[in-house]
């Protein structure tokens, strides 16, 4: 039964955090996960939280293979990946170049298509923007409420508030470094279709991000996929539903573990 460690339940499953945040972004749910004994890995990206920034070029292959190193460190093989937005892409990455690995996934606000020529454009511009001391703060104020759902801005000002002090403190080289990462990314449509572990894929009702038809298409490529719309909830569901996205991780976890019993 590979990817167990003595004294927790099953299956590891990693948390991988959306930009501009940290690992911190999963504390609800990571503590809705330990409360049920899973093993909770929560892994700071490329120059976010505890992690140093590369100065190699932008890629979500090099934060996939980091992860994969850390899951070598800490004696873990076989592992869920759970991956919000930034996060997700890395998930399907690592996914590409560790299958053998990954037992489970749960994809939120993520979608599985490479972005357009336009997209990756404005991800770039947006790197740019953040580097520039004139342009940083107005631009990281404007774009910064389309994180959350509108029911959450109206409904959760102190959780607006903490996200905006977030996404003002992080550090510009990351972030562009990041956005720079995303834009570059792989189509991973093949890698989902080819991959046979339970899946899940999470979108929030109120995601100004990522659109229910991206969110379907991105389930329907998974062969063991579904789709799970969380009402009044925008693109950052771990910080905006924690509980409700640790009963999804959960459930997930119990198909993958008893699927790994059956192996066994």
């Amino acid at each position: 039964m590979s990817g167990r460690r003595p004294g927790k339940a099953g299956l590891p499953v990693v948390l991988l955090h959306a930009l501009p945040l940290d690992a911190s972004m999963w504390e609800g749910t990571a503590q809705g996960l330990r409360a049920r004994t899973h093993h909770v890995i929560a892994f700071d990206q490329h120059g976010f939280g505890g992690a140093p920034l590369t100065d190699r070029s932008p890629s979500l292959d090099l934060v996939a293979d980091d992860l994969a190193r850390e899951l070598d460190r800490q004696g873990v093989d076989g592992v869920a990946l759970a991956g919000c937005s930034m996060g997700g892409y890395v998930a399907m990455s690592f996914l590409r170049r560790h299958p053998d690995r990954v037992r489970a996934l749960a994809l939120l606000a993520a979608r599985g298509t490479a972005d357009t020529a336009e997209a990756a454009e404005r991800r770039r511009l947006f790197a740019d923007l953040v580097l520039d001391d004139a342009t940083r703060g107005p631009v990281v104020a404007r774009t910064t409420p389309s994180l959350l759902g509108a029911t959450t801005r109206a409904r959760q000002p102190r959780l607006v508030a903490r996200v905006a002090d977030l996404a003002q403190a992080a550090r510009p080289q990351s972030v562009a470094w990041a956005q720079r990462a995303i834009a570059a990314r792989a189509d991973s449509m093949a890698t989902l279709r080819a991959a046979g572990v339970p899946a899940v894929v999470v979108i929030g009702d109120e995601d100004e991000l990522v659109s229910a038809d991206e969110a379907r298409e991105t389930a329907a490529a998974l062969p063991y996929g579904r789709l799970v719309t969380l009402p009044g909830i925008g693109h950052l569901a771990p910080l905006e539903a924690p509980e409700a996205v640790a009963e999804i991780l959960a459930d997930l976890l119990a198909h993958a573990n008893s699927e790994e019993v059956t192996a066994c």
